[in-house]
């Protein structure tokens, strides 16, 4: 592992920007930045989807749904932080393995306090691997409908509950887009069969590799936060991988060799639980003060980025990009914003509506 200057926070930033693909919109499909970036929080289907729209030049909603379900190359599964994650399907097997264990417990603990006891747990999960045997595709109303029948509560959050349970055995990931939802699927058969299993170390090196491959610089802090895996680990991980990194005098990790020349002016507009705002255990040196973006209850509101740094907020009441400015803007950014939310109505399939800016 070699040894660099220290980077300034901007500098920190500016480099993450490059990493993460928001420099520069690339032309390339939803598979090549699910994989480069390895995993991308999707429990809003909605935002992982401009996840891919912001690091992209040309794509559409409709080309991240055919991977979902024609290719068959991406699906979404409760993996990293016990969250949902949209990955590509060679990633989902080493990653199951390596984020999923330590959620057991809770979710144990979860399904006892949804009123759930350990035999219905236990008839849910087989009724789950009976109900997408053969190939078949179940959408979540489907499966409660079956575990109502089976006499396994579903009620309030049980029914997520049983469904990660099963998730956590490796018995389904959510696959082909059945409407507006995505279906439960085996993903034995709908990837194919899984390859040979890494054990923990080799893991554990290519989850270091990978995280910095979209998210460097970082610490090993920030790997496990975004992993969701003990700090030791992370650090074992980035320590297989030194050979291939380099190091600044804070304790940054980066590949090494990466290009460091200055980047553009970044506009862009992100979704929500966009990945820049997961990637690492600090994030303020793009929210600044408007830590607001992160709600109290979890919520990553979708934001506006000007040079970097959230400027401001924005959603689509009836179909119109609306902007909440967080800060002064200069008039000169304002064509690149109306460009941004022109991209974002073609990219999802709606009508062409002019934006509408408000001061907060």
């Amino acid at each position: 592992m070699t040894k660099g200057a220290q980077f300034t926070v901007s500098e920190r930033w500016r480099a993450r920007l490059g990493a993460q693909w928001l420099s520069r919109p690339a032309r390339v499909g939803p598979d090549d930045v699910t994989r480069h970036l390895l995993a991308v929080q999707a429990q809003d289907p909605r935002g992982f989807r401009l996840a891919i729209r912001s690091r992209t030049a040309g794509l559409g909603a409709a080309d991240v749904d055919a991977a979902l379900t024609e290719r068959r190359s991406l699906v979404v599964s409760w993996l990293n932080r016990g969250t949902l994650q949209l990955v590509a399907g060679p990633d989902y097997w080493w990653l199951h393995p390596l984020t999923t264990p330590q959620l057991a417990t809770g979710n144990r603990r979860r399904l006892r306090q949804e009123g759930v006891n350990a035999a219905q747990a236990a008839r849910g999960i087989d009724a789950v691997r009976e109900a997408v045997a053969g190939g078949q595709q179940q959408t979540r109303g489907q499966l409660r409908d079956l575990l109502d029948e089976a006499g396994v509560p579903t009620k309030g959050q049980a029914l997520v509950h049983v469904l990660l349970a099963a998730t956590l055995e490796g018995l389904v990931v959510r696959g082909p887009v059945v409407g507006a939802e995505q279906a439960f699927v085996d993903p034995a058969h709908w990837l194919g069969r899984a390859p040979a299993p890494l054990d923990r170390d080799d893991g554990l090196a290519r989850l270091a590799l990978r995280y910095l491959g979209g998210h460097g610089p970082a610490t090993a802090a920030d790997l496990a936060k975004w992993a969701g895996i003990p700090l030791g680990d992370a650090r074992r991980g980035l320590d297989a991988v030194g050979g291939e990194t380099s190091t600044t005098l804070d304790g940054l990790v980066d590949l090494a060799g990466r290009d460091r020349a200055p980047r553009p002016p970044v506009v862009r507009m992100l979704g929500a639980f966009d990945p820049l705002l997961l990637g690492w255990a600090d994030r303020d040196g793009v929210l600044v003060a408007h830590r607001q973006v992160v709600t109290t209850n979890g919520l990553f509101r979708p934001v506006v980025l000007v040079d970097g740094r959230a400027v401001a907020t924005w959603g689509l009441p009836g179909g119109t990009v609306t902007v909440d400015l967080l800060d002064e803007v200069p008039p000169s950014v304002r064509p690149s914003l109306d460009a941004e939310a022109s991209d974002v109505l073609r990219f999802l399939g709606l009508p062409e509506r002019p934006m509408i800016q408000r001061h907060g």
